[in-house]
Order: C-alpha cells, then structure tokens, then sequence
C-alpha cells in the first residue's frame, strides 16, 4: 500500500526545503550538485565505488508517482544522496560540508513532522559505508587462510523467511551483569552495539526481523458486545467525545489528533477511521449490528495507542477513555453523566507500587487489593476468557487499566483466568495476574541503570475483571531478549514488548537476578518443551541502559517509587507476604574488611571493584582508589579537628547490588603515587593529565629589569657619595678648630680619631705596636 496523502505532503516539503537551503554566507543553493545523478560517462569510476546512486529529483519523482510502498523508504533514498557524496568526496571539501549539512537537515525536518515515522540515524544498508566496511572486513588477514576469509554477506542486507529463522534452544546465562552475554563478548561492548555507537547494524537487524515476521491478523469474534438499541451507540460516541476530567480538560482531543488514514502499517486494520468517523455512521444508521460498532471502537483505541508515545499524557487519556468505554459497555455501567471515578474506572483501588496485601490496610483504615498466592474462593478456573476480541489465557501477558497513572498501564502475566462463583457476579470473566513493576515504580539508588522497556516481577497478584484488559503485550527473559523476538501467537510486530531480568522486592528495595526463568511462568505451561519460541537474530542483539528516571533534570517522571536504599531488618523480624528478616552487612563498609590499611599506618593501598568484573568479563566501571576506610577519617577527623565525615569512594557509592571485592595494592606499586601531605592518603586521580604543553612561568621583560638594574647602582653611588661627604664634613671641622687655637690642638685628640673613623679604620704596625709597649712601661717606671 502507498503512503497516505499526509505522509506525501510532509515527504514533499521536505525536499522542498533541501532544494532551497543555502549555507550561512552566501546564496548560492547546496542541493544543486545533488539534483541529477552522476555523469556516467564522465565519472565511470563514481559508478564502480558506490553501490546505489540516488539523486533529489529521482526521488521527488518516485514520491510524485506514489512508487514508495513505506515513507521510510524515501527517507533512506534521500539520506543516501548524502551518505554517497560523503563516502566519494574528500572530508572537508566543499561538497562533503554541503552534504553533511543538507543530511542534518533531512533529519532535522523529518523528525519535526510526526505523521512519518522515527528516521534512522546511521548509514543505510545500501550505502557505501556499510557495504565497503563489510567488504573491507572480509579481506583475509595476515597468516589466515583465504577460505577462512570468505566473504560473508552484510547481516543488514538480508531477506530470511519466518521459516529460515530457526528457533534455538533455551541457553543457559548466570552472569553478574544487568544482561547475559556470551562467551568472550563483553556486556559493554553488546550495549554500545545496540545504541547505534558500535557497527550500527543492531538496529537493522531487529527492523529486518520484525518486517519479515507475520503480521497480526486483528480481533477475534468473541467477546463483544450484545445487540443493544442503536440510539445507545450514539450516547457512547457522546460521552466517549465529551468526557472532561476534574480540571475542565476534555480528553478526548486525544483521540482527535489521529489523523483518519492509517497511521502504521502493523495495525489490525489499513482503512480511514476516526472518532468524528464513526459519529457519522452512528448518525447515519451505517452500523448494522452492536458488534460492528464495538470492533470500530476497539480498532480506534488501538490505533491512538500506537499513534502516541507510551508513558505520556495524551496517551495516558487514549487508555482512560477506553476503560471508561468498557465500563459503559459492562453490565453494571457507572451513574451519569458526567461519569466521575477516583480509581480512572479501574476495578482496583491502587496500582503497582501503592497497593497493599488485602489482609493488611493504609493510614486510612482502607484494605489493599493484592495477595502473594493466588486464590480459589469463589470461582471457576477456565482454559481462557474472551473480551473484546482478545481471547486472554493462561500466561499471556496483558496491559491493565492502573488506577493511580493511566499513562502506565499494569504490566502483569496470566496466572489463572476465571469465571466469578460469586452470587453478585455469578458468570462474570476475570484473570488473577502476577504485577511486573516499573522502574519508576520501584525505590533504588540514583546510580542504577536499567535496560530499556525493563520490568520486574513482583510476588503481588490480583484479581482483575476482564474490563480492566487494555491489550496483550510480551515481556521476554534477557537470556531470549538478546537472541530473537517471540513467535506468534505470544507476540506480533507492533505489540508492546517488555524485557525482564530480576525480581524485586518492595518490602526490602531489593533486586534480585532471576536465573531460572521457569520458575517465573504459571506451572502449567512449565510442563511444556518450550515457553515462548523465539525466532533467532543473526546475532546477539543487547538493549541500550537507560539511567534512573528520577535522575536526569527536566526529563525526569513522577512516580510511586524513588531513590532510596534496600531497607535493613532486624534478623527474625516478620516481613510481610511471608518469611523474616535477615541480617546484611552494610555495603559501605566493606572497605573496612580485614587487610584494609589504616591511612599513616601501612604503604598499601586498598583497590576496590565490582565482583562483576572478576566473572572473566571486562567491564568498563572504574576502578577505585582508596587509602583507607571511613573508620580512619574519622579517626583522623577526631585527632586533627576536621569535618570527620566518611568521604571514601564506597560511601559515595551507596548500597552495591553486588557486594565489592577488596584487593589491597603491594607496596611497590602505592610507592609511585604521591600521597596527601596532610593526611597521608593515596591520591588517586580518575583520568590521566592533559597531554598539552605546559605554559611557562611568568618572567619579568627586559625593560623591566634593566631598570631594576639601573636603580641598584644609582643607590649604591649615592650610598658612596653620602660616606665620602660625611668624612671630609668631619675633616674640615677638625682643621677649624685648630686654627682657632680651640680645644683639640694636640693631634692624637678625640676630632682626629673619629675623621679617622670615618675615613676607615687601619690597623697598627708592629712598631708602632712596640713604641706604645715600651710607653705604657716607662710611665709604670716613672711613678
């Protein structure tokens, strides 16, 4: 089928926009060189190098003819006008910076309309890029034998039939790690693969499964609604139109904002239909029996559910009118209108999260709405329910109305379905399902990472009435996730799809990794060979991790989980569901173990890491330094008077899920690094220094300096001048006094001595020396 009139239009304004782009400075157009194709006989070579030349108006003419079956389809063709001329141009020429530009472009303008489909972002498998790369991987290497080197085709380029993906056997994976890996493969490699950061074919890997994969073939003929007078219809379509919430909102805008040709090639139906649609043939009296108009409303539904982003508000109002559509429709339909409800017209009174056991109550006096077991009182287990074309049985997995976000539906697995023996529900279909939580809807630290679409089975099961049935949806063990996609009937393209790896415990914040995946299933279907059958992927195929959605500014959601610690209990304190507590070592002192060194007492150092990454596997968490435990900071905190807070890497980490193993460095490797003068700590630093010049160190100028200089001996020359002048002053003053027939006539007089002083001071000779002895002792003789 060709794309809808919408998609064209969009398609063709975008090229529009590449045509008419122009760079920054300039007016000249980028798009001309891309316009036509290649001269052959000019550029034989272009010919021979690219695999798949592409220009702007073939393109444009191919849109115009409606030839393009998928928009996507179009979307690769004009990315490869771009990947081709960056393949054959020389980077950083002026036609390889025009096509990178005019590539941005196309993603920019594609992605802004929301009637195409999500564009990919790494080279098509067409392009020269992947073509050659494979091509160039294929080349024998140095001392490996030519038959070993064998050209292999590009995984992305291939066409297998549902029939050649042969399922494979269930593997057995206990690794340490969020996800299984295999033997030799790093999980950080797989994850990088996946987000389009490593060779970038995962993506077209899962695209190329999927699209070879069976296709939904719609809704049964069971479980719709009974014939009912037609002018009931016409009041369902009014208040499925005019319902408003508490604040004024009318949601069904919602719904208005599908267009009315199919938006999706993997929906149940390829027709024109609408909300405003189906108000005409209820009107008109088009509709020739109850069953026609519910199955139009289930396809509606269906369509909005796959038209909007999961987890968002106008989603989250697609899924509140639909339970209230089926409670409209149930045999005990609420009061109204207007149609209130403080549970979003879902049966239970709290979702995953907040609801309590049923044996124990909230701050309000109010019982909770799940058990740890599932009960047989009051009913009639059967093989399988029907409800609005669903045929729901044992183990399927569904989406269920929540009460308390309507944006994230229950996920949970059939357990066991049922009909009520209950004489105010005496016939009526339900299903006791096992909750799998969000990670939203779980308490755990900041630092947890988990993988995308990831859930968690609980030990909660309730009861839910068949109304409460949104959808059927899959949810995968990672061992399988990794490898392949669910056969039919478990699973179609376009089904939601979930990926599990733990349990968790709400009543300790715990994670615990699942390693037997049966023990998960009701017990009936373990009996059978295989639970879920995959088809394979030509690979394995590792999902992305995503961090906490509490963590990350203005992306972050609310909900009934948060960041918090797993809880402590006291060894034999009743948990409730079952069991005691249980004693556990605080993670944050770990480093205090035996052999951990005291700071100032050992030349040691202590190297703490994951356990992980002693499993054989690399792991690309780092390694941290520490010179001692909290205990030694408090210790030298108390001695120093300093803040004696625990400021070692292993508090500043949290709570591990998996307990650190402490290995202590030898002394002749701490005594390479240098150490806290203060503290005598290891200092330990979490990246190597910047591999630039150093600047040099600040000098004084020339200028500077011969001033300095010139200043020094203009002091010192002034210092001589001032001593020369000083001792001739004295001189003179001596030689006035003698003429005036003054005080100091005799010359050995104190005026003399100290013009000598000042003049300097010489040392006696020996016969001066001599002369005065022989003085001092004729005066002795004289008296």
């Amino acid at each position: 089928m060709a794309i809808t009139s919408t998609q064209k239009s969009a398609i063709e304004d975008i090229i529009n926009i590449l045509v008419a782009a122009t760079p920054s400075r300039g007016k000249r157009k980028m798009a001309d060189m891309f316009l036509d194709l290649v001269d052959r006989s000019d550029w034989p070579e272009y010919y021979e190098v690219i695999p798949e030349p592409r220009c702007i108006n073939g393109v444009r003419a191919n849109v115009e003819k409606n030839r393009y079956k998928d928009p996507l389809n179009a979307y690769t063709d004009l990315s490869l006008v771009f990947w081709n001329a960056l393949f054959y141009n020389e980077p950083g020429s002026q036609i390889a910076t025009d096509a990178e530009t005019l590539k941005n472009i196309l993603v920019t303008e594609w992605q802004k309309r929301t009637v195409l489909p999500s564009p990919r972002l790494s080279p098509p498998p067409a392009s020269p890029q992947k073509v050659h790369k494979a091509l160039a991987s294929a080349q024998p290497q140095l001392g490996q034998p030519a038959a070993a080197a064998a050209i292999k085709p590009d995984p992305s380029n291939s066409k297998l039939a549902p029939s050649q993906l042969a399922s494979s056997p269930e593997m057995d994976v206990d690794v340490n790690g969020m996800s299984p890996e295999p033997e030799g493969q790093s999980e950080e490699a797989g994850m990088g693969s996946v987000a389009g950061d490593g060779d970038g074919d995962s993506e077209t890997i899962i695209r190329q499964l999927e699209q070879s994969l069976p296709r939904w073939d719609g809704f049964g003929d069971s479980g719709w609604m009974s014939e009912i007078n037609k002018d009931r219809l016409l009041d369902l379509v009014v208040a499925i139109k005019s319902h408003k919430d508490v604040v004024g909102n009318r949601l069904a805008v919602a719904l208005e904002a599908v267009p009315e040709e199919p938006t999706s090639p993997l929906l149940s139906y390829q027709s024109h239909l609408s909300l405003k649609i189906m108000e005409g043939r209820v009107r008109s009296g088009s509709y020739e029996s109850a069953k026609a108009f519910d199955l139009d409303m289930a396809r509606l539904f269906e369509k909005a559910r796959r038209w909007h982003e999961p987890c968002t508000e106008p989603y989250g109002h697609v899924l509140l009118l639909q339970r209230l559509y089926h409670a409209l429709t149930s045999s005990s339909p609420p009061s109204g209108p207007p149609y209130t409800s403080t549970t979003n017209f879902a049966s239970i009174r709290a979702g995953p999260g907040t609801a309590r056991p049923l044996h124990s109550t909230d701050s309000e006096g109010v019982p909770g709405v799940t058990t740890f077991r599932v009960s047989n009182k009051d009913r009639t287990f059967v093989e399988e329910v029907h409800y609005k074309g669903w045929s729901v049985r044992l183990a399927d997995w569904l989406h269920l109305s929540n009460p308390d976000d309507p944006s994230r539906p229950i996920v949970g697995q059939v357990f066991k379905p049922w009909l009520s023996d209950d004489p105010a529900k005496k016939g009526q279909p339900g299903v006791t399902v096992c909750w799998y939580y969000r990670p939203e809807q779980t308490f755990h630290p900041a630092h947890t990472m988990f993988m995308e679409k990831e859930v968690f089975k609980t030990s909660h099961f309730a009861d839910h009435p068949v109304e409460d049935v949104i959808e059927k949806i899959a949810c995968q063990f990672t061992a399988r996730h990794i490898r392949g996609r669910p056969r039919p009937p478990f699973w179609y393209p376009g089904w939601p799809l979930y990926v599990c790896h733990s349990r968790y415990n709400d009543r300790e914040r715990l994670f615990v990794k699942i390693k037997n995946w049966s023990s998960c299933i009701p017990e009936e279907v373990r009996k059978k060979e295989e639970f879920m059958p995959i088809y394979a992927f030509e690979r394995l195929v590792y999902p992305p991790k995503v961090g906490s959605p509490f963590v990350g500014g203005k992306n972050t959601v609310k909900g009934p989980g948060g960041i918090g610690e797993p809880v402590e209990r006291a060894e034999g304190e009743k948990i409730e569901g079952g069991g005691t507590g249980r004693k556990r070592a605080k993670r944050n002192n770990a480093a205090t173990a035996e052999g951990t060194a005291v700071a100032g007492t050992s030349s040691s150092a202590t190297l703490i890491r994951p356990a992980a990454t002693l499993a054989g596997t690399s792991s690309a968490l780092p390694s941290y330094y520490s010179q001692q435990a909290g205990q030694a900071q408090k210790a030298h905190g108390a001695a120093t008077g300093t803040d004696a807070k625990d400021r070692t890497m292993l508090t500043a980490a949290g709570n591990l899920s998996v307990p650190p193993v402490v290995d202590k460095l030898p002394p002749e490797t701490t005594k390479y690094f240098d150490r806290s003068p203060e503290t005598n700590e290891l200092l330990w630093f979490g990246a190597p220094p910047l591999n630039v010049a150093r600047p040099p160190a600040v000098k004084h100028s020339l200028t500077y300096l011969h001033f300095l200089a010139r200043k020094r001996k203009e002091m010192d020359k002034s210092e001589s001048n001032a001593d020369a002048d000083a001792a001739d002053n004295a001189i003179m003053d001596v030689d006035h006094s003698d003429n005036n027939g003054a005080e100091g006539s005799n010359r050995g007089g104190p005026h003399r001595a100290t013009a000598k002083r000042l003049r300097g001071t010489v040392p006696p000779t020996v016969t001066e020396m001599m002369k005065t002895a022989l003085d001092a002792v004729s005066g002795q003789l004289e008296q």
